[in-house]
């Protein structure tokens, strides 16, 4: 028996040494596989939205957005920007594709000028050189509206809002200043 108990004493250690290869080394805290924070819907939005509007030409998305305040109701009821194209490997000297309802199409190749002027206008330098039209169902734009009633400054906030000469800013700063001034509101679980 002594001969199989000697035996045994070489199974063991070779036991014990796959029995320390195979230990776990201590576990690691949970780590996002993403990293960084939560962010909100409101924030991922404009990503998600430049992305899709760059796949189509639009270097700002504020001009599909804005076209309206660019070129005015009248044209913004017959005309839609489908795609701005530029020359490859340049940001200037593009081409406006716009969509156009009904028989307009002959009015617009007089005030395409006029267009490709207000646009230039938006971007702040020639990124538009030429405009090119397309018949098709145009969405009209939403009416831009018109900023809410703006109320003359309460005495109690002193002179420094009443200086401010953006009047839709002075209103943001007003509702700011009221609310930091009211007691703090615990908000109501239903």
């Amino acid at each position: 028996m002594t001969k199989d108990v000697g035996k045994d004493e070489p199974a063991k250690k070779a036991t014990a040494k796959r029995g320390a290869k195979s230990a776990k080394p201590a576990a690691r805290p949970y780590e996002r596989p993403r990293g960084g924070e939560a962010r909100s819907i409101a924030d991922l939005v404009p990503e998600i939205g430049r992305t899709a509007f760059r796949k189509f030409g639009f270097i700002q998305s504020s001009v599909v957005s804005r076209w309206r305040e660019i070129v005015g109701d009248r044209l913004a009821d017959v005309t839609q920007p489908a795609m701005i194209r530029f020359p490859v490997g340049q940001k200037a000297g593009g081409t406006l594709h716009l969509t156009i309802s009904g028989a307009h199409a002959p009015m617009l190749q007089h005030v395409a000028p006029d267009i490709i002027g207000a646009v230039n206008r938006f971007f702040g330098y020639a990124a538009i050189a030429t405009v090119r039209m397309t018949h098709g169902q145009v969405t009209p734009a939403p009416a831009v509206q018109p900023p809410a009633m703006l109320k003359p400054v309460p005495a109690e906030l002193g002179d420094s809002l009443r200086d401010i000469g953006d009047p839709e800013l002075r209103t943001v700063l007003e509702r700011m200043a009221a609310g930091l001034a009211s007691a703090p509101k615990i908000p109501k679980i239903s």
